[in-house]
């Protein structure tokens, strides 16, 4: 017999983290190996491009895992799309993860009214698709790896 809640509880979300982590680390050599070494921490990353006003023109916002690099969050402002900033941007947090972070691979996801096109461009491989996800849009998730 077990009684379900459904309120948000913080100290219950950490206590199921850590058992998680807990779980998997004992499941998996490769979780395990991570553990206690600078590569099992997430480490952020980010490249900010800046107009000649010194405004915000674009941004890249992501965090170092392993040998991974997640973009979480590429953006472009609308009066300068077009203008390669986008491309210059990944290639910069690209850099930044292969030759500072020892990097292999990337992953990030984009829906179908974004730039999934844009990244295949960049040399990157859709690797699901989540149909429906928000409803009337598809979530693509893509990888590349660094060279």
């Amino acid at each position: 017999m077990f009684r379900m809640e459904t309120e948000v509880d913080k100290g219950r979300r950490e206590l199921l983290r850590r058992r998680l982590l807990d779980a998997n680390t004992a499941a998996s050599p490769v979780l395990r190996a991570l553990r206690g070494t600078p590569a099992e921490r997430e480490l952020p990353l980010h490249v900010w491009a800046l107009d000649s006003a010194g405004d915000l023109a674009g941004g890249l916002v992501g965090h170092t895992w392993t040998t991974w690099l997640h973009v979480t969050y590429l953006w472009v402002d609308g009066v300068h799309r077009g203008s390669g900033l986008g491309s210059r941007l990944l290639v910069e947090g690209e850099r930044v993860a292969r030759e500072e972070r020892g990097c292999l691979a990337v992953r990030l996801e984009t829906w179908d009214f974004q730039a999934p096109g844009f990244y295949e461009k960049q040399g990157y491989e859709v690797v699901c698709v989540v149909p429906d996800y928000p409803p009337g849009a598809t979530e693509y998730t893509l990888t590349k790896r660094l060279g």
